[in-house]
């Protein structure tokens, strides 16, 4: 495990990794504390890229293509904050397998898998819209221990480890009180890049808005899942999310007192306890709980 005086520290001055993640008394567990540090470097250097990207010229961004989709978008931003993630990870645990949105993958030995959303909204990046987010999470054996979300917009860093809460900007959050009934309840969604998926997802939303408080899409999922766990959401559900855009946002709304669960369809419900399961079976009434396919016939 890294101590505060080496190696050099990827952080800014002001910005410690226990403050970050609300540790006091130290870390019980040394491979924790090394994880939570790496993630938090490695968040911070793709939002520096990030935010030079933004602070470019009229917001000029090259190398912008598509993936499965004319409005599945990437851009060099993209690119570069998942190399500039992708080189502290080497520096730090070059042993370790890692996944990425954007390519980057490799087979680790450790048993420690880093799990990467570089620009997590890219869409809302490339137009200007203030909502996005670099997303960071380690696995061991296969379960999330560790999650940063940071927000270079605010600025926010959401961070959580397993069994120690979470965090926004090194203050406590929890899902908020109150959060009882359908009726009253604030819901985030996001919808999927193909245009038959896109149609199955506004017919569910028809069926949801109806009988919430209002429905929310921002456009990304990993600050949805933050969100959530800050008291800004009382439930969030999407369909079709990867492991770069739930792994850390999920273990932070679970550390703040969320329930999260990914259910066969592949859709991802994520709720204040109360509301959870209302929540699902108001999707499963309205048809969204288990998928576009289950919808097709």
């Amino acid at each position: 495990m890294a101590s505060p005086s080496e190696p050099p520290s990827y952080l800014p001055r002001h910005i410690r990794t226990e403050e970050v993640f609300g540790v006091s008394d130290g870390w019980a567990e040394p491979l924790l504390a090394e994880l939570a540090r790496t993630a938090l470097e490695a968040a911070s250097a793709g939002s520096d890229v990030i935010r030079a990207g933004a602070g470019s010229s009229e917001h000029s961004v090259t190398g912008i293509s598509t993936k499965v989709s004319e409005t599945d978008m990437v851009s060099d931003v993209d690119r570069s904050s998942e190399a500039a993630i992708n080189d502290v990870l080497r520096q730090r645990r070059p042993d370790d397998g890692l996944l990425a949105e954007e390519g980057s993958a490799r087979r680790g030995t450790t048993g420690v898998r880093w799990v990467v959303d570089p620009l997590d909204g890219t869409t809302n990046f490339l137009f200007g819209v203030p909502q996005y987010a670099v997303s960071v999470a380690a696995e061991v054996n296969g379960i999330p221990v560790v999650g940063v979300v940071w927000d270079p917009c605010r600025p926010e860093i959401w961070a959580a480890t397993s069994g120690y809460g979470a965090f926004r900007n090194g203050i406590r959050c929890s899902v908020r009180d109150g959060s009882h009934n359908l009726a009253t309840a604030l819901v985030a969604t996001g919808f999927a890049y193909q245009s038959r998926h896109r149609q199955w997802q506004g017919e569910v939303a028809m069926r949801v808005l109806p009988v919430v408080r209002d429905l929310r899409r921002l456009g990304s999922a990993a600050l949805d899942l933050a969100w959530l766990g800050g008291g800004r959401f009382d439930a969030y559900y999407e369909w079709g999310l990867k492991p770069w855009d739930l792994q850390a946002g999920a273990l932070i709304a679970t550390e703040a007192g969320a329930k999260v669960e990914t259910f066969p369809g592949g859709t991802t419900v994520a709720a204040t306890p109360t509301l959870f399961d209302p929540v699902c079976e108001l999707l499963l009434d309205a048809g969204g709980l288990n998928g576009p396919e289950s919808s097709d016939g």
